[in-house]
Protein backbone atom coordinates (compact mmCIF):
# COMPACT_ATOMS: atom_id res chain seq x y z
CA UNK A 1 0.00 0.00 0.00
CA UNK A 2 1.62 3.15 -0.82
CA UNK A 3 1.82 6.64 1.24
CA UNK A 4 -1.23 8.11 -1.52
CA UNK A 5 -3.52 5.42 -0.57
CA UNK A 6 -3.56 4.48 2.66
CA UNK A 7 -6.60 5.00 3.94
CA UNK A 8 -7.88 8.04 6.86
CA UNK A 9 -9.28 6.48 9.81
CA UNK A 10 -12.30 8.25 10.99
CA UNK A 11 -13.25 7.37 14.37
CA UNK A 12 -16.93 8.24 14.70
CA UNK A 13 -19.91 7.67 12.20
CA UNK A 14 -21.91 10.63 13.32
CA UNK A 15 -22.86 13.40 10.75
CA UNK A 16 -19.46 14.93 11.20
CA UNK A 17 -17.64 11.48 10.66
CA UNK A 18 -19.95 9.72 7.67
CA UNK A 19 -19.46 13.35 6.21
CA UNK A 20 -15.75 13.48 6.38
CA UNK A 21 -15.71 9.31 5.13
CA UNK A 22 -17.78 11.16 1.91
CA UNK A 23 -15.97 13.80 1.26
CA UNK A 24 -12.88 11.20 1.03
CA UNK A 25 -14.26 8.19 -0.82
CA UNK A 26 -15.65 10.65 -3.64
CA UNK A 27 -11.74 11.70 -4.12
CA UNK A 28 -10.56 8.55 -4.38
CA UNK A 29 -9.43 8.42 -0.78
CA UNK A 30 -9.92 5.07 1.42
CA UNK A 31 -11.87 5.42 4.48
CA UNK A 32 -11.78 2.84 7.54
CA UNK A 33 -14.74 4.42 9.67
CA UNK A 34 -14.10 3.18 13.29
CA UNK A 35 -18.08 3.61 14.95
CA UNK A 36 -17.66 1.92 18.40
CA UNK A 37 -21.93 1.65 18.53
CA UNK A 38 -22.84 -1.54 19.80
CA UNK A 39 -19.91 -2.44 20.61
CA UNK A 40 -20.42 -0.03 23.53
CA UNK A 41 -23.87 1.89 23.82
CA UNK A 42 -23.93 5.81 24.49
CA UNK A 43 -26.72 7.06 26.85
CA UNK A 44 -28.28 9.17 24.15
CA UNK A 45 -28.59 6.64 20.74
CA UNK A 46 -31.15 4.51 19.93
CA UNK A 47 -29.88 2.57 16.88
CA UNK A 48 -26.46 1.71 15.80
CA UNK A 49 -27.10 3.65 12.45
CA UNK A 50 -24.51 5.83 11.17
CA UNK A 51 -25.38 9.54 11.15
CA UNK A 52 -28.17 9.08 14.09
CA UNK A 53 -30.18 12.04 15.09
CA UNK A 54 -31.14 12.04 18.61
CA UNK A 55 -31.59 15.37 19.99
CA UNK A 56 -34.33 16.42 17.31
CA UNK A 57 -35.51 15.43 14.06
CA UNK A 58 -34.77 19.16 12.13
CA UNK A 59 -31.57 20.91 10.57
CA UNK A 60 -33.36 24.24 11.28
CA UNK A 61 -34.21 27.13 8.59
CA UNK A 62 -33.27 26.20 5.64
CA UNK A 63 -34.26 29.84 3.99
CA UNK A 64 -30.45 30.71 2.93
CA UNK A 65 -30.97 34.03 2.05
CA UNK A 66 -31.82 35.15 6.02
CA UNK A 67 -30.80 32.52 7.78
CA UNK A 68 -27.33 31.55 8.58
CA UNK A 69 -27.83 28.02 9.15
CA UNK A 70 -29.89 28.15 5.72
CA UNK A 71 -26.60 29.62 4.05
CA UNK A 72 -24.34 26.57 5.84
CA UNK A 73 -27.02 23.95 4.15
CA UNK A 74 -26.76 26.03 0.55
CA UNK A 75 -22.87 25.75 0.76
CA UNK A 76 -22.91 22.29 2.12
CA UNK A 77 -25.48 21.33 -0.91
CA UNK A 78 -22.77 23.03 -3.47
CA UNK A 79 -20.04 20.90 -1.51
CA UNK A 80 -21.86 17.88 -2.49
CA UNK A 81 -22.73 16.76 0.83
CA UNK A 82 -23.92 13.44 1.51
CA UNK A 83 -25.96 14.62 4.93
CA UNK A 84 -27.77 17.21 2.78
CA UNK A 85 -28.49 14.99 0.00
CA UNK A 86 -29.54 12.21 2.16
CA UNK A 87 -31.90 15.32 3.91
CA UNK A 88 -33.56 15.98 0.64
CA UNK A 89 -34.62 12.41 0.17
CA UNK A 90 -36.06 12.14 3.60
CA UNK A 91 -37.23 15.71 4.14
CA UNK A 92 -41.11 15.82 6.12
CA UNK A 93 -42.94 19.10 6.29
CA UNK A 94 -42.22 21.67 8.82
CA UNK A 95 -42.47 25.08 7.72
CA UNK A 96 -39.64 26.88 6.46
CA UNK A 97 -36.96 24.59 8.66
CA UNK A 98 -35.67 21.54 7.10
CA UNK A 99 -36.63 18.73 9.00
CA UNK A 100 -36.19 14.83 8.01
CA UNK A 101 -37.82 11.49 8.96
CA UNK A 102 -34.74 10.63 11.29
CA UNK A 103 -34.57 6.89 10.85
CA UNK A 104 -34.99 7.05 7.18
CA UNK A 105 -31.88 9.45 7.05
CA UNK A 106 -29.81 7.32 9.16
CA UNK A 107 -30.25 3.75 6.97
CA UNK A 108 -29.73 6.29 3.55
CA UNK A 109 -26.75 7.11 4.82
CA UNK A 110 -25.30 3.56 6.82
CA UNK A 111 -26.35 1.97 2.89
CA UNK A 112 -24.44 4.86 1.19
CA UNK A 113 -21.37 4.27 3.04
CA UNK A 114 -21.57 0.27 3.90
CA UNK A 115 -22.04 -0.28 0.19
CA UNK A 116 -18.93 2.05 -1.07
CA UNK A 117 -15.80 0.17 -2.29
CA UNK A 118 -13.17 2.73 -0.65
CA UNK A 119 -15.23 2.51 2.80
CA UNK A 120 -14.40 -0.33 5.85
CA UNK A 121 -16.53 0.43 8.83
CA UNK A 122 -14.85 -1.07 12.01
CA UNK A 123 -17.58 -1.86 15.22
CA UNK A 124 -15.14 -1.30 17.69
CA UNK A 125 -14.05 1.25 20.43
CA UNK A 126 -10.89 3.33 19.98
CA UNK A 127 -10.36 3.92 23.91
CA UNK A 128 -6.83 6.05 23.62
CA UNK A 129 -5.05 7.73 21.26
CA UNK A 130 -4.60 6.05 17.59
CA UNK A 131 -1.46 4.38 16.89
CA UNK A 132 1.54 6.26 14.84
CA UNK A 133 0.77 3.65 11.49
CA UNK A 134 -2.40 5.84 11.85
CA UNK A 135 -0.63 8.74 9.98
CA UNK A 136 -4.07 10.69 8.90
CA UNK A 137 -6.91 10.68 11.39
CA UNK A 138 -10.20 12.64 11.92
CA UNK A 139 -11.77 12.24 15.22
CA UNK A 140 -15.31 12.67 14.73
CA UNK A 141 -16.21 11.19 18.14
CA UNK A 142 -19.11 14.00 18.88
CA UNK A 143 -19.88 15.46 22.34
CA UNK A 144 -20.38 11.78 23.45
CA UNK A 145 -16.64 10.85 23.08
CA UNK A 146 -16.12 7.60 25.34
CA UNK A 147 -14.52 8.66 28.62
CA UNK A 148 -11.03 6.52 28.11
CA UNK A 149 -10.57 8.70 24.43
CA UNK A 150 -11.89 11.68 25.60
CA UNK A 151 -9.33 11.73 28.55
CA UNK A 152 -6.61 10.40 26.33
CA UNK A 153 -6.99 13.58 23.90
CA UNK A 154 -7.31 15.88 26.94
CA UNK A 155 -4.13 14.65 28.50
CA UNK A 156 -2.60 15.09 25.11
CA UNK A 157 -3.67 18.84 24.08
CA UNK A 158 -2.75 19.49 27.52
CA UNK A 159 -5.51 21.75 28.38
CA UNK A 160 -8.86 20.81 30.14
CA UNK A 161 -11.82 19.98 28.68
CA UNK A 162 -15.12 21.65 29.17
CA UNK A 163 -18.61 20.74 29.11
CA UNK A 164 -22.13 21.36 28.71
CA UNK A 165 -25.38 19.10 29.56
CA UNK A 166 -27.60 18.64 26.49
CA UNK A 167 -31.10 17.56 26.72
CA UNK A 168 -33.79 15.84 24.55
CA UNK A 169 -37.35 16.79 24.18
CA UNK A 170 -40.10 13.73 24.28
CA UNK A 171 -42.20 12.75 21.65
CA UNK A 172 -45.81 11.77 21.39
CA UNK A 173 -48.08 9.48 19.07
CA UNK A 174 -50.05 11.25 16.84
CA UNK A 175 -53.14 9.35 17.12
CA UNK A 176 -53.20 9.82 20.86
CA UNK A 177 -53.56 13.72 20.51
CA UNK A 178 -57.03 15.63 20.81
CA UNK A 179 -58.01 17.31 18.04
CA UNK A 180 -60.82 18.65 19.77
CA UNK A 181 -58.04 21.08 21.10
CA UNK A 182 -55.38 20.92 19.19
CA UNK A 183 -55.05 22.08 15.30
CA UNK A 184 -52.27 22.29 12.87
CA UNK A 185 -50.54 25.61 11.81
CA UNK A 186 -47.48 27.40 11.04
CA UNK A 187 -46.54 30.75 13.05
CA UNK A 188 -48.02 33.15 10.92
CA UNK A 189 -48.66 30.50 8.64
CA UNK A 190 -45.53 29.93 6.90
CA UNK A 191 -43.92 27.28 4.85
CA UNK A 192 -47.18 25.02 4.39
CA UNK A 193 -49.34 26.77 7.06
CA UNK A 194 -49.52 23.61 7.99
CA UNK A 195 -46.91 21.89 9.65
CA UNK A 196 -47.21 21.98 12.99
CA UNK A 197 -49.40 20.55 15.90
CA UNK A 198 -50.48 23.49 18.29
CA UNK A 199 -51.94 23.27 21.61
CA UNK A 200 -53.14 26.25 23.56
CA UNK A 201 -53.09 27.63 26.94
CA UNK A 202 -55.01 29.94 28.72
CA UNK A 203 -53.03 32.12 31.87
CA UNK A 204 -54.58 29.74 34.31
CA UNK A 205 -53.06 26.38 32.53
CA UNK A 206 -49.78 28.07 31.96
CA UNK A 207 -49.18 29.18 35.71
CA UNK A 208 -50.18 25.69 36.59
CA UNK A 209 -47.20 24.37 34.24
CA UNK A 210 -44.95 27.07 35.56
CA UNK A 211 -45.65 25.73 38.94
CA UNK A 212 -45.26 22.11 38.03
CA UNK A 213 -41.93 22.33 36.73
CA UNK A 214 -40.75 24.12 39.23
CA UNK A 215 -41.84 21.71 42.08
CA UNK A 216 -41.51 18.53 39.78
CA UNK A 217 -39.16 15.97 40.54
CA UNK A 218 -35.76 16.29 38.35
CA UNK A 219 -32.77 13.76 37.95
CA UNK A 220 -30.04 14.53 40.13
CA UNK A 221 -26.49 14.32 38.46
CA UNK A 222 -24.00 14.45 41.85
CA UNK A 223 -20.76 14.32 39.93
CA UNK A 224 -21.71 16.64 36.79
CA UNK A 225 -23.03 19.54 39.22
CA UNK A 226 -21.19 22.76 37.83
CA UNK A 227 -21.17 21.90 34.65
CA UNK A 228 -23.02 24.36 32.25
CA UNK A 229 -25.99 24.24 30.06
CA UNK A 230 -25.73 24.94 26.21
CA UNK A 231 -28.03 28.11 25.90
CA UNK A 232 -29.39 26.90 22.71
CA UNK A 233 -30.23 23.69 24.26
CA UNK A 234 -31.61 24.67 27.98
CA UNK A 235 -33.88 22.14 29.98
CA UNK A 236 -37.61 23.79 29.68
CA UNK A 237 -37.78 24.91 33.26
CA UNK A 238 -33.90 25.99 33.16
CA UNK A 239 -35.88 28.64 31.34
CA UNK A 240 -39.18 28.68 33.36
CA UNK A 241 -36.86 29.06 36.55
CA UNK A 242 -35.16 32.08 34.73
CA UNK A 243 -39.05 34.07 35.17
CA UNK A 244 -42.24 33.21 34.98
CA UNK A 245 -43.01 34.81 31.46
CA UNK A 246 -39.56 33.33 29.56
CA UNK A 247 -41.57 30.23 28.09
CA UNK A 248 -43.76 32.71 26.80
CA UNK A 249 -41.38 34.64 25.02
CA UNK A 250 -39.27 31.45 23.41
CA UNK A 251 -40.20 27.67 22.48
CA UNK A 252 -44.14 28.55 23.96
CA UNK A 253 -45.03 32.68 22.14
CA UNK A 254 -48.70 32.43 20.81
CA UNK A 255 -47.95 35.07 18.13
CA UNK A 256 -48.82 34.42 14.85
CA UNK A 257 -50.94 31.48 15.96
CA UNK A 258 -54.96 31.25 16.46
CA UNK A 259 -57.37 28.11 17.33
CA UNK A 260 -59.85 27.56 14.75
CA UNK A 261 -62.32 26.30 18.04
CA UNK A 262 -62.18 29.73 19.17
CA UNK A 263 -61.76 33.21 18.86
CA UNK A 264 -60.17 33.63 22.03
CA UNK A 265 -56.25 34.99 21.89
CA UNK A 266 -53.70 32.14 23.58
CA UNK A 267 -51.64 33.02 26.63
CA UNK A 268 -49.11 30.24 25.18
CA UNK A 269 -49.01 27.80 22.95
CA UNK A 270 -47.13 24.59 22.96
CA UNK A 271 -46.21 23.60 19.11
CA UNK A 272 -45.61 19.94 18.31
CA UNK A 273 -43.45 18.84 14.85
CA UNK A 274 -43.92 16.01 12.56
CA UNK A 275 -40.87 13.66 13.77
CA UNK A 276 -41.10 10.79 11.17
CA UNK A 277 -42.27 10.35 7.86
CA UNK A 278 -45.44 8.18 8.31
CA UNK A 279 -46.72 11.07 10.86
CA UNK A 280 -47.40 9.20 12.99
CA UNK A 281 -44.58 10.79 15.85
CA UNK A 282 -44.29 14.59 16.75
CA UNK A 283 -41.43 16.42 19.05
CA UNK A 284 -42.65 18.76 21.39
CA UNK A 285 -40.71 21.91 20.09
CA UNK A 286 -38.50 22.89 22.75
CA UNK A 287 -39.21 20.96 25.77
CA UNK A 288 -35.54 19.29 26.91
CA UNK A 289 -35.77 18.21 30.38
CA UNK A 290 -34.36 16.69 32.88
CA UNK A 291 -37.64 15.93 34.82
CA UNK A 292 -38.26 12.63 36.32
CA UNK A 293 -40.00 10.09 33.58
CA UNK A 294 -43.18 9.88 35.82
CA UNK A 295 -43.16 13.39 36.20
CA UNK A 296 -42.85 14.25 33.05
CA UNK A 297 -45.96 12.04 32.05
CA UNK A 298 -47.85 13.30 34.77
CA UNK A 299 -46.92 17.25 33.95
CA UNK A 300 -47.36 17.06 30.20
CA UNK A 301 -50.84 15.63 30.26
CA UNK A 302 -52.11 18.61 31.95
CA UNK A 303 -51.39 20.50 28.34
CA UNK A 304 -54.66 20.78 26.80
CA UNK A 305 -54.63 18.06 23.95
CA UNK A 306 -52.54 15.69 25.55
CA UNK A 307 -54.75 14.31 28.24
CA UNK A 308 -54.24 11.27 26.79
CA UNK A 309 -51.19 11.41 25.19
CA UNK A 310 -48.84 8.53 24.93
CA UNK A 311 -45.06 9.36 24.73
CA UNK A 312 -43.04 6.83 22.12
CA UNK A 313 -39.95 8.97 23.67
CA UNK A 314 -39.59 10.62 27.11
CA UNK A 315 -37.56 13.37 27.63
CA UNK A 316 -33.94 12.93 28.87
CA UNK A 317 -30.16 14.63 29.66
CA UNK A 318 -26.67 13.58 28.91
CA UNK A 319 -23.54 15.63 29.44
CA UNK A 320 -21.21 16.67 26.35
CA UNK A 321 -18.17 17.69 26.09
CA UNK A 322 -15.74 19.82 23.79
CA UNK A 323 -12.12 20.93 23.35
CA UNK A 324 -10.79 24.29 23.95
CA UNK A 325 -10.61 24.90 20.17
CA UNK A 326 -9.08 28.35 19.61
CA UNK A 327 -5.93 27.08 22.12
CA UNK A 328 -5.39 23.54 21.01
CA UNK A 329 -6.51 23.61 16.85
CA UNK A 330 -5.16 25.05 13.87
CA UNK A 331 -6.96 26.57 10.59
CA UNK A 332 -7.01 22.98 9.33
CA UNK A 333 -8.87 21.46 12.13
CA UNK A 334 -5.27 20.11 13.56
CA UNK A 335 -4.21 19.14 16.76
CA UNK A 336 -1.46 21.49 17.36
CA UNK A 337 0.05 19.11 19.56
CA UNK A 338 -0.32 16.17 17.28
CA UNK A 339 -1.05 17.23 13.52
CA UNK A 340 -1.90 14.09 12.19
CA UNK A 341 -5.10 14.09 14.19
CA UNK A 342 -7.66 16.05 12.77
CA UNK A 343 -10.84 17.03 14.75
CA UNK A 344 -14.63 17.35 13.45
CA UNK A 345 -18.30 17.68 14.79
CA UNK A 346 -19.13 19.30 18.02
CA UNK A 347 -16.30 18.00 19.79
CA UNK A 348 -14.87 21.11 17.99
CA UNK A 349 -17.13 23.07 19.77
CA UNK A 350 -19.51 23.71 17.07
CA UNK A 351 -23.47 22.89 17.84
CA UNK A 352 -26.06 21.20 16.05
CA UNK A 353 -26.31 19.01 13.45
CA UNK A 354 -25.42 21.16 10.47
CA UNK A 355 -22.53 22.59 11.95
CA UNK A 356 -21.10 19.06 12.66
CA UNK A 357 -21.89 17.50 9.51
CA UNK A 358 -20.36 21.08 8.08
CA UNK A 359 -17.05 20.51 10.05
CA UNK A 360 -16.92 16.97 9.08
CA UNK A 361 -17.18 18.32 5.32
CA UNK A 362 -14.13 20.32 5.99
CA UNK A 363 -11.69 17.51 7.52
CA UNK A 364 -12.46 15.42 4.90
CA UNK A 365 -11.61 17.66 2.30
CA UNK A 366 -8.40 19.35 3.96
CA UNK A 367 -7.08 15.68 4.74
CA UNK A 368 -8.03 14.56 1.20
CA UNK A 369 -5.82 17.28 -0.41
CA UNK A 370 -3.36 16.86 2.33
CA UNK A 371 -2.42 13.31 0.77
CA UNK A 372 -3.29 14.37 -2.78
CA UNK A 373 -0.50 17.04 -2.87
CA UNK A 374 -3.15 19.67 -3.11
CA UNK A 375 -3.57 23.35 -1.10
CA UNK A 376 -5.37 22.69 1.71
CA UNK A 377 -7.15 26.15 1.77
CA UNK A 378 -9.13 27.01 4.42
CA UNK A 379 -12.53 28.84 2.66
CA UNK A 380 -12.99 32.53 2.71
CA UNK A 381 -14.16 33.96 6.18
CA UNK A 382 -17.24 35.55 4.33
CA UNK A 383 -19.04 31.80 4.06
CA UNK A 384 -20.63 30.04 6.68
CA UNK A 385 -17.93 27.50 6.34
CA UNK A 386 -15.31 29.87 7.02
CA UNK A 387 -16.49 31.49 9.56
CA UNK A 388 -17.52 28.41 11.52
CA UNK A 389 -14.01 27.41 11.08
CA UNK A 390 -12.26 31.44 12.34
CA UNK A 391 -14.48 31.02 15.16
CA UNK A 392 -13.61 27.36 16.58
CA UNK A 393 -9.93 28.30 15.88
CA UNK A 394 -9.29 31.83 16.95
CA UNK A 395 -11.82 34.03 16.38
CA UNK A 396 -13.38 33.21 19.41
CA UNK A 397 -11.61 33.73 23.34
CA UNK A 398 -10.72 30.72 24.54
CA UNK A 399 -11.04 31.81 28.16
CA UNK A 400 -14.82 31.92 27.42
CA UNK A 401 -15.08 29.17 24.90
CA UNK A 402 -18.77 27.84 24.67
CA UNK A 403 -20.39 26.01 22.02
CA UNK A 404 -21.65 27.91 18.90
CA UNK A 405 -24.14 27.45 16.22
CA UNK A 406 -23.69 29.42 13.10
CA UNK A 407 -25.10 33.26 12.73
CA UNK A 408 -24.50 36.27 10.65
CA UNK A 409 -22.36 37.48 14.19
CA UNK A 410 -19.77 35.53 13.09
CA UNK A 411 -18.91 36.49 9.44
CA UNK A 412 -17.43 39.76 8.92
CA UNK A 413 -19.27 43.31 8.09
CA UNK A 414 -20.01 44.52 4.73
CA UNK A 415 -17.77 46.36 2.86
CA UNK A 416 -20.82 49.11 2.24
CA UNK A 417 -23.16 49.98 4.61
CA UNK A 418 -26.50 48.14 4.29
CA UNK A 419 -30.19 48.51 5.44
CA UNK A 420 -31.03 46.15 7.90
CA UNK A 421 -33.27 44.29 6.33
CA UNK A 422 -30.93 44.40 3.00
CA UNK A 423 -27.90 42.70 5.29
CA UNK A 424 -28.68 39.38 5.71
CA UNK A 425 -28.83 38.90 1.78
CA UNK A 426 -26.11 41.08 1.30
CA UNK A 427 -23.44 38.47 3.41
CA UNK A 428 -25.44 35.27 1.84
CA UNK A 429 -25.04 37.14 -1.58
CA UNK A 430 -21.16 37.79 -0.85
CA UNK A 431 -20.58 34.29 0.44
CA UNK A 432 -22.20 32.28 -2.21
CA UNK A 433 -20.24 34.68 -4.45
CA UNK A 434 -16.86 33.97 -2.66
CA UNK A 435 -17.52 30.36 -2.08
CA UNK A 436 -17.85 29.63 -5.92
CA UNK A 437 -14.29 31.30 -6.50
CA UNK A 438 -12.67 29.29 -3.69
CA UNK A 439 -14.51 26.14 -5.15
CA UNK A 440 -12.74 27.59 -8.49
CA UNK A 441 -9.36 27.28 -7.04
CA UNK A 442 -9.77 24.21 -5.42
CA UNK A 443 -10.65 22.33 -9.30
CA UNK A 444 -7.71 24.47 -11.11
CA UNK A 445 -5.47 22.62 -9.26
Amino acid sequence: MTALNKPVHIIGGGLAGSEAAWQLVTRGVPVVLHEMRPVRKTDAHATEGLAEMVCSNSFRSDDYENNAVGLLHEEMRRMNSLVMAAAERHKLPAGSALAVDRDAFSDDITATLSNHELVTIEREEIAGIPPKDWDNVIVATGPLTSPALSEAVLNLCGEEGLAFFDSIAPIVYKESINFDKAWYQSRYDKGDSADYINLPLSKEQYDTFINDLGEGEKIEFKEWEGTPYFEACLPIEIMAARGPETLRFGPMKPVGLQSPHTDERHHAVVQLRQDNKLGTLYNIVGFQTKLKHGEQVRIFKKIPGLENAEFARLGGLHRNTFLNSPLVLDGELRMKADPRLRFAGQITGVEGYVESAAMGLMTGLFAANDILGKSVMPPPATTAFGALINHITGGADAKTFQPMNVNFGLFPPLAERTKKKERKPAMSKRALIDLAEWMEKLAGE
